[in-house]
């Protein structure tokens, strides 16, 4: 299941958008803001006590504040994608290969620490969902070739996947696999804060983001 669920997520999501067409919603916009706040609630709740229990304490704060940075790194080709922004130029005859590498690298990063026993695999898929959408309504608005759209999106589904996969068979990968969960951490941490805390229009739509993210948190403690 932890290789099947993350690559329906996309798919679905794809597909949802591909027979409806809508263009972003609130709707989208609120489950990004719970998503951020259920995966940021299960990365203090699971992934944080997990990583200082089994290296040392300055080891692991060393390799989250590098999966930040890694992120933020990522974030200067895919111009903010894996939060929900879409500000990249596509064109229309040419595969996007900066933003498929730097979402690519960022799901495989987030797909590092799922395992069948916690609950990481659950906060990947809320968070997938809504980047999923808001990325095909993205693709399929632009001038790029379908033939390219459909590469994309289904390169990009099979990537958390991989992630796992290194993560748990690749004998090199098991080795260091708490400092990867460390890396995930500060990927988690800088994505979840950045839907959190960016400004929103109008104030009607801050007090339901509030709720939300609120609901969020609540969801997060209670699994």
């Amino acid at each position: 299941m932890i290789y099947i669920l993350p690559v329906l997520a996309v798919l679905l999501s794809f597909i949802i958008i591909k027979v409806f067409n809508p263009r972003k919603t609130l709707f989208i916009n609120l489950l990004l803001a719970f998503s951020g706040s259920f995966l940021l609630s299960l990365t203090f709740f699971e992934l944080l006590p997990s990583v200082y229990t089994k290296a040392n304490s300055k080891a692991m704060a060393l390799f989250i504040l590098a999966g930040l940075l890694l992120q933020i790194f990522l974030e200067f080709f895919s111009k903010g994608a894996e939060h929900g922004h879409m500000h990249f130029s596509l064109e229309k005859n040419k595969f996007p290969v900066i933003l498929f590498i730097s979402l690519s690298i960022h799901a495989l990063v987030e797909g590092m620490p799922i395992t069948n026993d916690n609950n990481i695999l659950l906060g990947i898929l809320v968070h997938k969902v809504p980047i999923a959408l808001i990325l095909s309504i993205f693709l399929i608005n632009s001038e790029l070739k379908k033939t390219y759209i459909y590469l994309f999106i289904l390169l990009f589904a099979v990537m958390t996947p991989l992630g796992s996969y290194l993560a748990s068979s690749s004998p090199f990968f098991s080795n260091y696999k708490t400092y990867l969960h460390a890396l995930s951490i500060g990927v988690f941490l800088h994505i979840a804060t950045i839907i959190l805390f960016e400004s929103s229009k109008g104030h009607s739509f801050n007090m339901q983001k509030l709720l939300v993210i609120i609901l969020g948190i609540t969801t997060a403690y209670f699994i």
